[in-house]
């Protein structure tokens, strides 16, 4: 389930870098390939750098947790670990993703 939220959040976020402009790289596109003239990497793609990163850590979770119930030579300890660690990257992507919508938000409420 949360993989399915932080592709929603990743795919949600995929903005264009202004008005008028030709748009940003796609997110399954190469970070060489999406990098500005200054050497910096955009925010989409570090966005979906730390969604794949969250993903990767909840399918960790979600194998040591099989193999706690399947008895094959993980620690209660190591399974609780890794939970820990997906739950707090899913944690940080969702605050991030919420700060991102919130300042989105007050740009679209400004009257010029």
């Amino acid at each position: 389930m949360q993989s399915a939220i932080s592709s929603a959040a990743a795919t949600a976020l995929a903005l264009p870098a202004g008005a008028g402009a030709a748009g940003t790289a796609s997110l399954a596109g190469n970070a060489a390939a999406a990098k500005t003239d200054a050497g910096s990497t955009p925010f989409a793609d570090l966005f979906a750098d730390s969604m794949g990163q969250a993903n990767q850590l909840e399918a960790q979770a979600h194998s040591a947790i099989s193999g706690l119930m399947t008895g094959s030579g993980v620690d209660v300890h190591q399974a609780m670990i890794a939970t820990e660690k997906a739950s707090m990257a899913f944690e940080l992507a969702l605050a991030v993703r919420n700060k991102a919508v919130q300042a989105y938000q007050q740009v679209m409420g400004m009257q010029f």
